[in-house]
Parts: C-alpha cells; sequence; structure tokens
C-alpha cells in the first residue's frame, strides 16, 4: 500500500481524479489514447503533503512547483523543486515525494498515461536533468485551469478529447520549453519590427503611447517593456527619434522651411519641433542646415 500524509483542506486546493469508466473511454479512443489525464490538481502551501508509493504509480506523474519547495526522490536520486521548477515521475517507479516543513510547496500537478508517454518521457530526459527550469507563464496556469474546469465539468466524448489534446500542449510546452521560448522571441522579434515599420510610415502623425498599443492590441505596460527590451528607447523616444532622423533628411536635401518640415513630422508647433530638434541634435534646425547645406 502506498504511504500517504496529504494534509486536507489547503487553501484553494483543488483536484480530480476521473473514474475508471472514464479512463477506460480514453484508452480505447482513437483520438485519446495517445495522451490522456487521469487525475489533475493544484495545491497551495501544502504544509504536510507528503506521499510515498513504493510499487510505483500506473501513470507518469508531472509536478510543476511555482512556490515554496519540496523534495521527489525515485531512481535512488533525490531532487529539490523550487519555483519555476518541474519534474516528470517515471510509471512504475517507486518514488517518494513532499513539501518542505520551512517553505512548503505550491504545486500544479498532474497523472497522465497513453502511448505517446513513453516516447515524450524520453524526450524529457534528454538534457540529463531530471528537473528542468522554465519561466513562469500565466498563459501556462491559465491552460491548466481550462483543462481542470474541462475534466471536472462533464465527461462527452468531445469535451475529453479537446481537455486532453490541451493537456498534451500543456505538457509539451514545459518538455519542449526551449523550442518554445525561441519561437516566442521570434514572435516577440516580430511585433517590435512590425511597430518600427508602422512607426516609419507615420511620422506625419502624431501617436500617445497608449494609442500604438492599442493599435497592436497588446497592454500598455507589456508593449513597452518589450520594446524597450529589444530596441533599449521608449516608444515615444524611438518615435521622435525617428521623426528627428527624417527632419535631418529634409533639412539637408529640400527647401522646404522648418515650419514646412515641422508639419510633414507631425509637429503643429514649429519652436516645439525645433526645440526637439535641438534637444536630439544639439544645435537648431536652421543651424544644422546651415552647417549641412
Amino acid at each position: 500500500m502506498d504511504n500517504r500524509n496529504i494534509k486536507q483542506g489547503f487553501l484553494g486546493q483543488k483536484m480530480v481524479v476521473l473514474p475508471n469508466s472514464i479512463q477506460q473511454r480514453l484508452h480505447k479512443s482513437s483520438i485519446s489514447k495517445e495522451f490522456y489525464i487521469t487525475d489533475i490538481g493544484f495545491y497551495p502551501k501544502a504544509e504536510g503533503h507528503y506521499i510515498h508509493r513504493k510499487k510505483g504509480c500506473k501513470e507518469y506523474i508531472f509536478i510543476y512547483c511555482i512556490e515554496g519547495s519540496g523534495s521527489v526522490q525515485f531512481d535512488g536520486t533525490k531532487f529539490q523543486l523550487n519555483p519555476n521548477t518541474y519534474c516528470i515521475i517515471p510509471i512504475k517507479t517507486v518514488h517518494s515525494y513532499y513539501a518542505s516543513k520551512a517553505e512548503p510547496w505550491s504545486i500544479y500537478w498532474m497523472h497522465f498515461r497513453g502511448e505517446l508517454c513513453d516516447s515524450l518521457y524520453q524526450r524529457h530526459c534528454e538534457s540529463k536533468s531530471e528537473v528542468k527550469n522554465v519561466h513562469f507563464e500565466s498563459e501556462r496556469i491559465s491552460q491548466f485551469n481550462q483543462i481542470f474546469d474541462m475534466l471536472n465539468s462533464e465527461y462527452g466524448s468531445n469535451h475529453l478529447e479537446f481537455a486532453n489534446i490541451l493537456g498534451l500542449k500543456f505538457l509539451s510546452s514545459f518538455i519542449y520549453t526551449e523550442v518554445d521560448q525561441t519561437l516566442n522571441t521570434r514572435n516577440h522579434n516580430n511585433i517590435v519590427d512590425s511597430i518600427k515599420i508602422f512607426l516609419n510610415e507615420n511620422l506625419d502623425k502624431s501617436f500617445k503611447a497608449d494609442e500604438i498599443a492599442e493599435k497592436f492590441n497588446y497592454s500598455s505596460s507589456y508593449l513597452f517593456n518589450l520594446f524597450k527590451k529589444r530596441t533599449g528607447y521608449s516608444l515615444i523616444h524611438f518615435f521622435n527619434l525617428k521623426k528627428i532622423q527624417k527632419g535631418c533628411e529634409y533639412l539637408k536635401y529640400t527647401d522646404l522651411s522648418i515650419k514646412e518640415i515641422s508639419f510633414k513630422l507631425g509637429f503643429h508647433d514649429p519652436l516645439y519641433f525645433s526645440r526637439m530638434f535641438k534637444k536630439y541634435m544639439g544645435v537648431p534646425p536652421r543651424k544644422y542646415r546651415k552647417e549641412n547645406s
């Protein structure tokens, strides 16, 4: 028998264990037989949480720690889980895991089976580290909660199949975290590049930072931080810099007046444009034109 010591009633605790009849349906389904969840849950600040299975478990066990710490032991080795780390306990392997007494862990966990799982576990093991670090992403938590709610609500075939497809996607985001981060980086770069193109194509207009964020359908705080991280400039600083660079071109290669140039760059006050130009270039527009004509 398993030795268990799970303090009941953790504030915020939730858990779903699928009935055997449902698990058998998933096992026989042409869609779900590759991967399906049998148990899933979340234990916050799980003081006193302890599990020991002398005969192992008939499912793989995924544990993701988001705060506090705890220990996992199998194959004669003990591992520590800290915030933003996860591990997978292999099937039919003697193991134990427990929360730290000083700082009990908060963990998202699931038991899973299926024809694909042996290969997934082997992929997980390729890095030769049983405990993996991952970046915290609120989207992961939202997806976990969606999977949990679906498995906790109804057992229609379509419903179960979709929940387990999401479960595979969720687990894969950990196992293939390096690939996922590379794709996210590329996506972030694409966003920043799109903003640069947009700003360069609209130098004759005036935008507030919030208007740019709304244009690209992102929260202003997320977009501003991302843009500055990628370019070293704030959105508005970058936009004004491009305006001034364009102003330099007009001053050097056209006969447009300072007033005309300021209007073409979205500045309705020529004096404000002159002050801005001097701030970036160190000299006022007229002097710049004289020195570069």
